[in-house]
């Protein structure tokens, strides 16, 4: 069952690769999974540098396809792509057998030790492969790195066994050291890196999908891996939670983040923020006073989910935890290591450590006590307290416009709050749904809650950020929308909302103008989009000396760049080009652009200077730039109207869609396996549907977690069930929906206008022709109609569509 979903997978994942030609790019490919990396904590960002690289030298196979450097520089991620796993006609697709693997993974570590070793110096290769062999290969390049982790990446089933019997499983890869001499500081160095090997298959793509997004649970095995217990004592004994006090010495904390880095990490909390602040003073207590180290320093907070304990006269001993998290003291953990990296003796110094084990808790309670545990213990340096989840209230906020609010044409923008969402929309839906659905949603207007960060960032001065991409730039995002100190408070409204996609429609198409692989401007094209809208935005809106702003509010109306822009902007993404070419101080263009010095020296260049002075830059700014002063009376008056948040009513018709039989059938399917709770519940939805009758919050939100937990773990059971939904009522809702949104884009009477439609039901003689008085009044108050509204008002609708 699992395989086959697995495999079903793949094959979506492979129709999003593919590009206008219905050709499969293995860069394209890697491109796409990356975010589930993130998501899952392997990697910092998804700012994956290309680099394909494939020969074979003395008689050895050497391949990668990419790289990414961490953001606090110490480790090198490289990626190598099982191409023989994305071909359309491949029948290998379940592998058991650890040796295909590793016959792959081999193609990789020869890079990794030819490189370093200085044996591909002399490759003629122009490009991205070149910066990175030098770096490798260099003294800067051997202190630097410390790992260097390959990740594998197959379209394959990972199992055991062959046969009707065939389960998946997890096939984990034995590290490798590599010995090192070079020269720092005048002095010889010997060091060992470390070679770490991840598979991410098929199996791992498919439960981050699932998992909608959650970091990849960490067990550390202390006795395994470090061959090292912890001594502990066992303090508190609570209902949800067991509470541990203990030592540990600084070398495993070193050990530890080096092989795990940023990933012992929780979400909520910042990561190594460079040695400013306390950040220098543990430093300086490291150097001078090792010993008083445990004295001065907090020490760390800890979480697990699990424990493998053994007690030895009386003494308890932590083997390992699983779920490991670090959720205070992450800059200790850190620092310790960077301290050690730069040839601080550690070994004298230990560190207090609490470690909570949760028991008894679902993984939301986990969740939020895990969070609680940051917020309140966090006090070694400021940390913001803005929840990175999906249930943020301003990410929750973005959703409900997104359903609520229509383009001028007459369509929505999908915003995938939850990873996953969308997969999951399409799982459940019959062929012709999921059909539906796909047309009404098509790629190009769809947008996750990382790229959210990502497009809404861009408009700003700071692109090296957005360069970097990752948790980072979404955080400073939630940063921005959440902040109670900015002096230009934001709301979350529909004005909000226009200029958001304004800025994804203005990001997008860059990217589309800058082309890719042999259609490109270049191979920079992360950097070049981000620092092209910075340029725009630093010579309009954030210029105080210029009375102007670009019309960002354009493109929502024209849900597009005209012709003339187009052309202009892709002369600057040119010019953009080159000059981060021509400034950069370092072969790797796209890791330098990653500094503020790079943004710095391109704005305040002579050739921007020159080029936005030109009668064409000039031409093109009076085109498509707005007063300020107007600008503000418009958001303003826009303002005012009260928007009606459509949300909840459309997560209502869609179950109401499924019909009483969808709800029933599933009941009936998983009756062993579901709680009388939730048998009851299911009886609950069918009976109010049947009633036509308005669904509770409670019962809203139990049927979308249940449907999650039916995806993870009986996703077959949806194809067990083949029922028509009632698309009567989504396409009355979306009739209402598009109608309130093009009355307030004209300024319009809401309730005249639904007045007019129930007279020409009237005098179709259709009945319930009274109901849209109603929803006029409703929409006019700022209310959603009631669900049997719409199913009244369905019969209008469905008469229209038939005619």
């Amino acid at each position: 069952m699992e395989i086959q979903e697995y495999l079903k997978y793949r094959v979506e994942l492979l129709n999003e690769t593919k590009d206008e030609d219905g050709f499969i790019n293995e860069s394209n490919f890697i491109n796409i999974i990356i975010p589930s990396m993130l998501d899952a904590k392997l990697i910092d960002t998804e700012d994956f540098t290309e680099t394909y690289y494939s020969t074979e030298i003395d008689n050895s196979a050497i391949k990668i396809n990419g790289y990414i450097i961490n953001d606090s520089g110490e480790r090198l991620q490289l990626f190598i792509l099982n191409e023989e796993s994305i071909s359309l006609d491949t029948k290998n697709l379940e592998i058991s057998l650890k040796e295909y693997y590793d016959g792959i993974f081999k193609k990789a570590t020869n890079f990794t030790n030819k490189a370093i070793k200085g044996h591909l110096n002399e490759i003629q290769d122009i490009g991205s492969i070149n910066a990175l062999i030098n770096q490798m290969s260099s003294s800067l390049g051997a202190d630097q790195f410390d790992v260097v982790e390959i990740f594998l990446v197959s379209a394959t089933a990972t199992v055991s066994g062959n046969g009707p019997s065939t389960q998946p499983k997890r096939i984990d890869f034995k590290d490798e050291k590599i010995k090192i001499k070079y020269t720092k500081n005048r002095e010889s160095v010997e060091k060992e890196i470390l070679i770490l090997k991840r598979l991410v298959d098929l199996n791992f793509l498919y439960s981050v999908l699932v998992s909608q997004g959650n970091r990849e649970a960490l067990t550390i095995n202390f006795e395994e891996q470090f061959n090292f217990k912890i001594e502990a004592i066992k303090a508190a004994d609570e209902t949800n939670f067991e509470s541990y006090l203990c030592v540990l010495p600084a070398n495993i904390l070193a050990e530890l983040y080096k092989r795990f880095s940023s990933r012992l990490l929780e979400k909520n909390v910042r990561s190594f923020l460079q040695f400013r602040g306390v950040n220098l003073g543990m430093r300086k207590t490291l150097t001078k006073d090792p010993e008083k180290f445990i004295a001065f320093n907090n020490g760390l907070t800890i979480t697990a989910s699990n424990k493998e304990i053994e007690t030895i006269k009386e003494k308890v001993y932590i083997k390992s935890l699983s779920d490991f998290q670090i959720v205070n003291g992450g800059q200790t953990t850190a620092s310790i290591y960077f301290s050690q990296k730069d040839g601080i003796d550690v070994s004298k110094v230990k560190v207090m450590a609490k470690i909570n084990v949760a028991k008894n808790v679902s993984e939301e309670d986990l969740n939020e006590l895990i969070s609680s545990i940051s917020e309140f213990s966090n006090s070694q340096s400021k940390v913001t307290t803005v929840d990175l989840r999906s249930r943020n209230p301003q990410l929750n906020k973005i959703k409900a416009l997104s359903e609520s609010i229509i383009t001028p044409s007459g369509r929505k923008w999908f915003f995938e709050k939850s990873k996953g969402e969308f997969n999951t929309k399409l799982r459940i839906a019959g062929q012709s749904a999921k059909n539906r659905i796909e047309k009404e949603y098509p790629k190009e207007f769809r947008f996750t809650k990382e790229q959210l960060g990502k497009y809404y960032s861009s408009w700003g001065d700071e692109p090296y950020k957005v360069k970097k991409g990752g948790e980072a730039i979404f955080r400073k995002f939630l940063e921005d929308i959440s902040s109670e100190e900015n002096e230009k408070k934001l709301n979350i409204d529909r004005n909000f909302y226009e200029l958001l996609i304004s800025r994804i429609i203005l990001f997008k198409s860059l990217e589309e103008i800058h082309g890719a692989r042999n259609n490109a401007i270049g191979q920079l094209r992360s950097a070049v989009v981000p620092y092209t809208m910075s340029i725009l935005f630093s010579n309009t809106e954030s210029d105080k000396k210029n009375p102007n702003t670009f019309d960002l509010a354009r493109l929502w109306s024209k849900e597009g760049l005209e012709d003339d822009l187009k052309v202009y902007l892709k002369e600057l993404m040119i010019l953009v080009n080159d000059l981060i070419k021509k400034y950069a101080k370092s072969d790797d263009l796209g890791e330098y652009s990653k500094k503020k010095e790079m943004w710095d020296d391109i704005y305040n260049s002579n050739e921007i200077k020159k080029f936005l002075n030109t009668d064409n830059s000039n031409k093109i700014f009076n085109k498509y730039s707005i007063s300020k002063k107007d600008l503000e009376k418009k958001l303003k008056a826009n303002s005012k109207n009260k928007e009606v948040d459509f949300k909840f009513l459309k997560d209502s018709i869609d179950i109401h869609s499924k019909t009483p039989e969808f709800y029933k059938r599933l009941n009936s399917l998983l009756w062993d396996n579901l709680t009388d709770n939730e048998r009851n519940k299911f009886s609950n939805i069918s009976a109010l549907i049947q009633q036509k009758d308005d669904l509770s919050i409670d019962l809203v939100a139990f049927e979308n977690n249940i449907v999650q937990k039916i995806r993870t773990n009986y996703p077959d059971v949806f194809d067990k069930i083949i029922i028509e939904e009632n698309i009567n009522l989504e396409n009355t809702l979306n009739y209402i929906v598009k109608k309130y949104n093009s009355i307030v884009d004209n300024s319009e009477d809401i309730i005249s206008n639904f007045d007019k439609i129930g007279m020409i039901a009237k005098a179709k003689q259709i009945k319930y022709d009274s109901v849209f008085s109603e929803i006029g009044k409703k929409l006019k108050n700022g209310e959603s109609p009631s669900i049997k509204q719409i199913y009244y008002a369905s019969y209008y609708i469905s008469s229209v569509k038939n005619n």
